[in-house]
């Protein structure tokens, strides 16, 4: 089985902008390439897994997700990383008046997306990792089985939106933004077995 490094996009890989609802608000986090071909290099898959409400809420259609991810993908690709997969959530428990206004295991906190991720990848939850800017990444770690890290390069500690709920454990690192987490990865991961 392999091992993974599960990525929120928004503030994570990505600048955070609210909701993307335009591709010319996709910029790339300084460092965030070079950090994660470094976990390519070192035998990660390396897995994106996003809620994109903004669907359905209506902000945007589907597409300009699948468009953002391909861009992301490019953008990466320009210091030699990639991501070996994506997975999304388009739904929101409430909001919108769509099919995909409904709860579902795939919104973050819920596991759906590494779910399927590791029956798809054959991946290894107890040697893999989540990394993300919200407690609801660190969450989703805990409740899937891998290492969870908080980075601080996407929403302020004190953002409202980003509320630490009393139920939430410490991640196992806090890092400044990806580049330290990807280092602090292959660090504790070198007592691993291939």
């Amino acid at each position: 089985m392999k091992k993974a490094v599960f990525l929120d996009r928004d503030g994570t890989v990505n600048e955070e902008v609210g909701y993307m609802r335009d591709l010319s608000l996709l910029a790339v986090i300084p460092g965030v390439g070079k950090a994660i071909k470094k976990l390519n290099d070192s035998g990660f898959l390396v897995v994106l897994v996003t809620n994109q409400s903004g669907v359905a809420r209506g902000y945007f259609p589907e597409s300009l997700v699948n468009e953002a991810h391909v861009r992301l993908n490019e953008m990466l690709g320009k210091d030699g990383a990639r991501l070996d997969a994506v997975y999304y959530c388009p739904h929101h428990p409430t909001a919108g008046s769509t099919v995909l206004t409904r709860a579902c295991e795939c919104r973050k906190p819920g596991t759906g997306l590494i779910d399927q991720a590791v029956r798809d990848l054959d991946i290894d939850v107890h040697r893999s990792y989540m990394v993300g800017d919200k407690w609801s990444d660190v969450e989703l770690g805990h409740r899937a089985g891998t290492a969870s890290i908080l980075v601080r390069s996407g929403f302020a500690a004190d953002d409202p939106g980003n509320a630490r709920p009393g139920h939430v454990v410490d991640p196992d690192f806090t890092a400044h933004d990806l580049v330290e987490a990807a280092d602090w990865i292959i660090a504790h991961s070198k007592t691993d077995l291939p």
